[in-house]
């Protein structure tokens, strides 16, 4: 069923979540319903800014998918470029994906050009392919998950990415803990773990990477990363059907876990964990993820 001009769907890193508005139905078929649980509320835009799709028909991960469409155009450029990159994140925050002015500072410091393939348009807000069936994530969703664990990554706080990509939010995650503090990004694909850190190399989070406070590695990252755990925050980019437990037990007392939890039905689910060690859970929104799963299962498709 072709959805109206005034709906909005982006789509994330091996996920897709919609922005939600009182006065916008996300999606609506005889089978299927998606809608947020706590929605984001959107300032109104005109509808002329909004391309129609089916679900059954959906977009490719093309600019068309944008939520600015109409602004493709002026997103799109060279690998990498300073000006667009402020121009995104003011756009997301005008938006109300986030308010903290310490993500603002990240997203602005972190070039997100220097983490999409060549020809791509960086400053869209729409996921980007990256191969190896993997993408990196529409940059609401990277903003949604920074603004969920900013109180988690203040100077000296330790930080896990899993299913890292192409080292953006990893970069976030390093910027925002400081040289003090520790980002670590865990990946499958080994490929992608190289260009990554060749990615990283090239942005203002470099030197933390040679101070040695930055990492991205090979690895299962449903395990998590033991050797640099406790973690203040855990971020994971994939669908698991449950919480895995090592990811709990590498979760600091005080700590937060954001991960994605489900299978066709899935919530961004919020987890903190006390100082007595238990657990409160809340879900933020509905999305739509691939599935936490082997790096056999994920190239297999």
């Amino acid at each position: 069923m072709p959805l109206s001009s005034s709906s909005i769907l982006a789509y994330g890193c091996r996920y897709r979540a919609p922005y939600y508005n009182k006065h916008f139905t996300i999606f609506s078929s005889p089978f299927y319903t998606l809608r947020h649980h706590s929605p984001l509320r959107l300032p109104r835009v005109p509808s002329a800014y909004f391309r129609t799709f089916s679900f059954f028909n959906p977009p490719s991960l093309s600019t068309g998918n944008s939520l600015f469409s109409r602004m493709e155009k002026h997103f799109s450029g060279p690998a990498a470029d300073k000006t667009k990159n402020k121009a995104m994140a003011d756009q997301l925050r005008r938006c109300g994906v986030f308010s903290s002015e310490r993500v603002a500072e990240v997203m602005e410091a972190i070039d997100r050009g220097l983490f999409v393939p060549s020809g791509t348009a960086a400053y869209v807000d729409s996921p980007m392919p990256i191969g190896h069936n993997a993408t990196i994530s529409a940059p609401h969703m990277h903003a949604m998950c920074l603004e969920l664990l900013k109180d988690k990554l203040q100077p000296g706080m330790h930080a896990l990415d899993v299913g890292s990509g192409t080292g953006y939010l990893t970069a976030c995650f390093a910027m925002m803990v400081g040289p003090e503090g520790r980002a670590v990004g865990i990946e499958h694909i080994p490929e992608l773990v190289t260009w990554s850190v060749e990615n990283i190399k090239k942005s203002v989070a470099a030197p933390l990477m040679e101070k040695g406070s930055l990492s991205v590695n090979v690895g299962d990252g449903r395990l998590g990363y033991p050797e640099a755990a406790p973690y203040d925050a855990i971020h994971v980019g994939a669908a698991a059907p449950e919480i895995p437990k090592a990811l709990l037990d590498q979760l600091k007392p005080g700590g937060r876990l954001v991960i994605p939890v489900g299978t066709f039905f899935q919530d961004l689910q919020v987890i903190d964990k006390r100082e007595d060690g238990s657990i409160s859970t809340r879900t933020e929104t509905s999305v739509r993820y691939v599935p936490l799963t082997s790096r056999e299962q994920q190239l297999r498709g």
